[in-house]
């Protein structure tokens, strides 16, 4: 069984990254509105929204405290998405491949700690299916293609496993 404060830091994290993610997505709407890739960050943003809204329904179920960072989160999350936006579509999705990739990690390392009947282990596993299928699409569009895509991913995932490990704590 997961300690509870082990259980309250992964769950702060989640809401945390979900927060995240939905302005990362923002950003890059906001740049990208007109181009082909509208429709699927479209579709991301609101897997991630979706997941927003039940980490918001858990956190007071389990008296947990959102990061005191929340702001840092949203602002953070909307300058990478305008940042990536801006590098081009292929960049916008080396950017989903690179969050994702640490996410469904940090996801699978909670689904290994759960106990299979508890009800969080059920969400986290499809939260994290979802978050698996946006990076499969980020391939798909092309982030691996891109000029930038290693050195990009490779920054963008040490910044987000540092924000994973400040959440767990802040």
């Amino acid at each position: 069984m997961m300690h509870k404060n082990i259980r309250h830091a992964y769950l702060r994290v989640n809401h945390a990254g979900e927060l995240g993610a939905i302005h990362i997505y923002k950003g890059q709407l906001a740049v990208l509105k007109d181009t082909p890739l509208r429709a699927i960050l479209d579709e991301m943003h609101d897997h991630e929204q979706a997941h927003l809204d039940a980490f918001n329904v858990i956190l007071p179920d389990e008296a947990v405290r959102p990061s005191a960072l929340t702001p840092l989160w949203k602002w953070g999350g909307f300058a990478l998405g305008i940042c990536t936006g801006f590098l081009g579509e292929k960049a916008a999705m080396a950017c989903t491949v690179a969050v994702e990739e640490v996410i469904v990690e940090h996801y699978q390392e909670q689904i290994a700690q759960l106990d299979e009947c508890d009800p969080l282990r059920e969400k986290i596993t499809a939260f994290c299916a979802e978050e698996e299928q946006h990076r499969q699409e980020g391939i798909t569009y092309g982030a691996e293609t891109w000029m930038g895509f290693y050195p990009l991913t490779a920054i963008i995932k040490t910044v987000t496993r540092t924000c994973v490990g400040i959440a767990k704590r802040l």
